[in-house]
């Protein structure tokens, strides 16, 4: 086997007494561990301290001195962690175990920073909880974003697989009162939090984009009230129970709010609840953006009360008069950014005009002919299999194709009922590449402003990636309608924290999770004591810290000397 070589690192180190003088006169002496830096700055070698072990009549100096000796041969490189640290003589330090740390330090920072600490321990001000419910909360949500797992495997994790500060272990029933403690919290907790983000982040929230999605349970039966019940399912699972959730998002990515609903729910039947759950919240001007399922004239009124503004996807196939009118007018595109062509068009006068904005993308237009093309080109080859078939299996081929989802739509009979391309409609399809309509109630709006704010709802879609990829949101093992909501709630904030990292670092979030998780803390002992120490920040960390603005963990989190005989 090739021999394995580890890099040398040389630390010296140092005990260091400084002293305090007191009002009385007298003088009290502190013990630190301490090494020399150079400052490219001040062009000069200053002092770094380590780590305090207190007042100087505390401790065992010559423990301290055996102690450090051993530590100064070997800190610094991540090997140490990795390999068993013996060394020569009685006085060897042995590695005994290694825990992550980077990810859920780097989360426990931004956790603090959001004020969702402050939060949470305001509410819990007058509660007797005995138990550390922020911290047990804050466990839950940094799982959800490291290593997604059931509430169960977390008491696990937390005491085994991961160091949380402040938390060294947490039983799965604290776990459980704090789920149902954020519960109780929720909406003053999401007021709060978006207030102190959108301070924190100086958000812009003119523009906020709404959207539902929807998860499922692996049960035959839906609940006979209560969440979990069969509906519309964008996981094309019909067939199970599911909730619906929703989901305001900024144009920057942030969720500032979610909203979870009986999986009957329909998108119509919610828009009224999200407007009125927003009102107060300081947003100012807000232009509600909503897809195509969401764009009925019920809902695009409601969103217009109390001077609100709406910027709304329109379906291009419903044969609605005043589309065909867009879709029908002359009129010359306008190239804007990211790759878009707009055209702005009015149809009707007085209180039925409508704006309308018709978006062209040339790249997907080119792919939209492509997929035709192929589409067509199959087509071809089944109609030419369908004519060398008879009697049942033949009516039966026709029946399938025209009833087809994909290839239906180009296909129509001739006066024998024989199915046949239908290139009217494929002309009339090509006239629609790479285009979507979009309408608002703004006319202070440029077309630009339309076409790119109505784009940014891709933010929308992103966040329910990351929630059910990522964050795992599914399988919900909860049964219990208020923990299916606390458990939406805890991969809400998970998403609100890693969406603020991917945005001040301009990493993806499992880039910047995989790079942190390096960092560990590790635990040495031997003859001279104890030591609790992390791996030293890689420059790729230190860059992480640095855009992040939280500050770097301490490089020696313990130091116990052994105690005499």
């Amino acid at each position: 086997m090739p021999r394995r070589e580890y890099t040398q690192y040389n630390i010296d180190m140092y005990i260091r007494i400084t002293q305090r003088k007191n009002k009385d006169g007298s003088v009290t002496r502190y013990v630190q561990l301490a090494h020399n830096e150079w400052d490219p700055v001040a062009r000069r070698s200053r002092a770094r301290i380590l780590f305090n072990f207190g007042r100087e009549e505390n401790v065992d100096r010559e423990a301290l001195k055996r102690l450090v000796g051993s530590i100064t041969r070997f800190l610094g490189p991540d090997e140490t962690l990795k390999a068993q640290a013996e060394l020569e003589g009685k006085e060897a330090l042995k590695f005994i175990s290694s825990r992550p740390m980077g990810g859920a330090w780097i989360l426990d920072g931004l956790w603090q920073e959001m004020g969702i600490k402050s939060t949470l321990e305001r509410m819990l001000k007058d509660r007797k909880f005995q138990a550390p419910v922020e911290r047990a909360i804050f466990a839950l949500v940094a799982n959800r974003a490291l290593a997604p797992s059931s509430k169960l495997a977390v008491e696990e994790w937390v005491k085994d697989d991961v160091f949380i500060s402040g938390l060294e272990e947490v039983p799965v029933q604290q776990l459980y009162r704090a789920m149902d403690f954020l519960l109780e919290a929720e909406e003053s907790l999401q007021r709060d939090v978006f207030f102190s983000v959108a301070d924190l982040l100086n958000l812009e929230v003119d523009l906020l984009y709404f959207d539902t999605t929807s998860t499922y349970f692996e049960i035959e039966e839906e609940d006979a009230e209560g969440l979990r019940r069969k509906g519309h399912s964008k996981d094309r699972r019909p067939d199970l129970p599911q909730v619906v959730i929703g989901l305001a998002v900024t144009r920057e990515g942030i969720p500032v709010r979610c909203w979870v609903w009986p999986g009957n729910t329909t998108d119509m039947s919610v828009v009224e609840q999200v407007k009125q759950d927003l009102v107060g919240w300081r947003l100012g001007r807000v232009i509600t953006v909503v897809d195509r399922g969401l764009a009925s004239e019920d809902n695009l009124k409601y969103l217009q009360r109390t001077g609100g503004h709406y910027i709304a996807g329109e379906k291009l196939r419903t044969g609605k008069a005043s589309v065909r009118e867009a879709l029908s007018r002359p009129g010359r595109f306008k190239a804007v950014r990211d790759n878009l062509e707009v055209k702005e068009i009015i149809v009707g006068d007085g209180e039925a005009r409508v704006r309308y904005i018709l978006v062209r993308n040339p790249e997907q237009a080119a792919r939209d002919r492509a997929e035709r093309e192929r589409i067509l080109s199959e087509l071809r080859l089944a109609l030419k299999r369908i004519g060398d078939l008879k009697g049942a299996p033949h009516t039966r081929a026709c029946c399938q194709l025209i009833a087809h989802p994909t290839y239906g739509r180009y296909v129509k009979t001739d006066r024998l009922g024989q199915p046949k391309i239908d290139y009217a409609k494929v002309r009339a399809e090509e006239h629609l590449d790479g285009k979507y309509l979009l309408r608002t109630s703004d006319d202070t709006l440029s077309a630009e402003d339309v076409a790119l704010g109505y784009k940014q709802l891709l933010e929308v879609e992103e966040a329910f990636r990351t929630l059910k990829h990522t964050l795992e949101l599914r399988p919900i093992y909860h049964r219990l309608e208020d923990r299916i909501r606390s458990h939406i709630l805890l991969c809400w904030l998970a998403l609100l924290l890693i969406r603020v990292a991917e945005l001040r670092t301009g990493q993806t979030w499992s880039r910047i999770r995989a790079t942190m998780q390096r960092m560990h803390l590790g635990v040495f002992e031997g003859s001279v004591g104890r030591l609790v120490q992390r791996t030293e920040t890689a420059p790729a960390q230190r860059q992480i810290f640095k855009a992040l603005k939280v500050k770097e963990p301490p490089l020696l989190f313990s130091v116990v000397p052994a105690r005499k005989r």
